[in-house]
């Protein structure tokens, strides 16, 4: 009876393997994955937008509900799936019976740096079973290594290579770029977020890294109080700073300042250099911060720089879409999501 039971535990041991494989994943550890993955749930909006890039056919579900308004700009296989929720900003929202219905195979799960997060949300998510790796991404520059693990991970190489190639063409096109402009010529720039415009970011903020690669650009000149940043300033210190260039998040303030009679002494005010940052489908430039910043540093390169960094951003923005999001945008589609006065 022994001998028969153990010989059982063997060949389902034996079975089990043969339906995995190990993969090393980027914290460094050997995790046994399924050979064929099925569906992939991503806790968190790094890896959840990363799928969208890379394997949308894969996903199980949502962090966050689709607008109407983004779901031409995104794969059909994503707009009836199921919001699942995530664990992000120091929280968890994981609807963890929808989770278990739509019956991932494996969690892609995510990190600034292999730390205690990881640990944490290996021990609260695989209790149900399901397999996890973890993928590391502390800056942009770290996206092409990013591409390529899910390339291997999910037998993508071809298609992850290519995304990989073009990041880092990109962002080596913008270091030359910044380079050739001297100090003197790079403009002062004001990232005003919420909707008095009045919230900002230290020039160390996470939040504002692609103001970093276009020059270091940022006016606010500060350490950073919290991960979550919007740091809260005056009209009358934005004055002191008067800025080159007002860098808005969101449209309700960019309709209201051009003609707002308390800004109209800014510089940027003045000389109409007003940017609003484009969300459509995912918000180029931050919150959350995705992939598409790869799209949104050429877009701010191309506002600040336009002499310097002399691209057709629609054009661009559109091959962006094919490759990134395997979504075909026509320029009249592309030109309301660069949206300008």
């Amino acid at each position: 009876m022994r001998l028969a039971a153990s010989l059982f535990l063997l060949s389902a041991c034996v079975a089990i393997q043969a339906q995995t494989r190990p993969i090393v994943d980027m914290t460094g550890r050997t995790v046994q994955v399924p050979r064929q993955i099925r569906r992939i749930y991503a806790p968190t909006p790094y890896g959840s937008y990363m799928l969208h890039a890379v394997a949308p056919d894969l996903m199980s579900g949502l962090i966050f509900p689709l607008k109407e308004a983004d779901k031409p700009f995104l794969n059909p296989a994503v707009h009836n799936l199921p919001v699942i929720g995530g664990r992000f900003g120091g929280g968890a929202n994981t609807n963890l019976e929808v989770l278990l219905r739509s019956r991932p195979d494996l969690l892609l799960l995510w990190a600034e740096s292999d730390r205690s997060f990881t640990k944490d949300s290996d021990e609260s998510l695989q209790k149900f079973g399901i397999p996890g790796v973890t993928a590391i991404l502390d800056n942009v520059a770290g996206y092409p290594a990013v591409f390529r693990f899910m390339g291997r991970l999910l037998g993508r190489e071809q298609r992850c290579e290519r995304l990989a190639v073009y990041t880092q063409k990109t962002l080596d096109g913008v270091r030359a770029a910044v380079s050739r402009v001297p100090q003197a010529r790079r403009p002062k720039v004001y990232y005003a977020e919420g909707m008095d415009g009045l919230s900002t970011e230290c020039n160390d903020s996470l939040h504002v890294e692609l103001l970093k690669l276009a020059g270091d650009c940022n006016v606010h000149r500060c350490h950073s109080t919290s991960h979550m940043g919007m740091e809260k300033i005056s009209l009358e210190q934005v004055m002191v700073y008067n800025p080159d260039v007002l860098l808005v998040q969101e449209k309700a303030f960019y309709d209201r300042v051009w003609s707002d009679p308390a800004w109209q002494r800014v510089k940027a005010v003045k000389e109409g250099r007003i940017y609003l940052i484009p969300r459509t489908p995912f918000n180029w430039f931050d919150r959350p911060p995705s992939f598409m910043r790869i799209l949104g540093i050429q877009w701010l390169m191309h506002s600040l720089y336009p002499k310097d960094y002399p691209i057709d951003i629609v054009k661009e923005a559109r091959q962006f879409y094919g490759l990134f999001l395997g979504i075909q945008v026509t320029d009249a589609q592309m030109q309301q999501v660069i949206y300008r006065k």
